[in-house]
């Protein structure tokens, strides 16, 4: 599956899920939800034909190792997984889904250490946060030839634009007054 340039609506709020759903946006993002709730979700999302992505590390009541993957894989049944786990990565990857790496960029370390990473997982995109880099996102672009999604402390059209223009393939946040882009 490949993901469309533009906006990926990431759903913090349950009060915000139907508004995800309502835009023309393929695919959701569901951040922050409780292991109780993330089946119907999914469900949910999928009769309105969107392609629904989990955040494992985030879910509420469920670990993000083998097991807890396997229970994502089987009975939930998302498109696709973001994690910032290298194992999450891998499992997601075996099982088909989209697997997006998460990586926080505090400084040059932790630039170094996250391309290590990419090359040893191999996830089908990265998400870079914060997604206010435009220079990181080419240099992510350039050094690995990986699809790359900006997020975090993303507020205004221009920043949308500056991640698009550095070659972003899209933007994920949770701002709904962005979700119209």
């Amino acid at each position: 599956m490949e993901i469309q340039s533009g906006i990926l609506p990431a759903i913090r709020k349950m009060k915000d899920f139907d508004k995800a759903l309502e835009t023309s946006h393929e695919i959701i993002v569901l951040l922050e939800t409780r292991l109780s709730q993330l089946k119907s979700l999914v469900d949910y999302a999928k009769r309105a034909n969107k392609k629904a992505f989990i955040h494992a590390d985030l879910i509420q009541g469920l670990k993000a190792d083998e097991y807890g993957m396997e229970f994502l894989i089987r009975e939930v049944k998302p498109d696709g997984i973001l994690s910032t786990r290298g194992n999450v990565i891998s499992l997601a990857k075996k099982h088909n889904l989209v697997a997006i790496q998460r990586l926080f960029l505090l400084d040059s370390q932790a630039l170094d250490h996250n391309f290590k990473l990419i090359e040893r997982f191999q996830p089908d995109c990265v998400e870079v946060l914060p997604g206010l880099m435009p220079t990181i996102i080419e240099e992510v672009l350039v050094r690995m030839n990986i699809p790359v999604i900006a997020g975090g402390l993303i507020t205004k059209e221009e920043q949308i634009t500056a991640a698009l223009d550095a070659g972003a393939i899209a933007v994920s946040t949770s701002n709904m007054n962005l979700w119209k882009y």
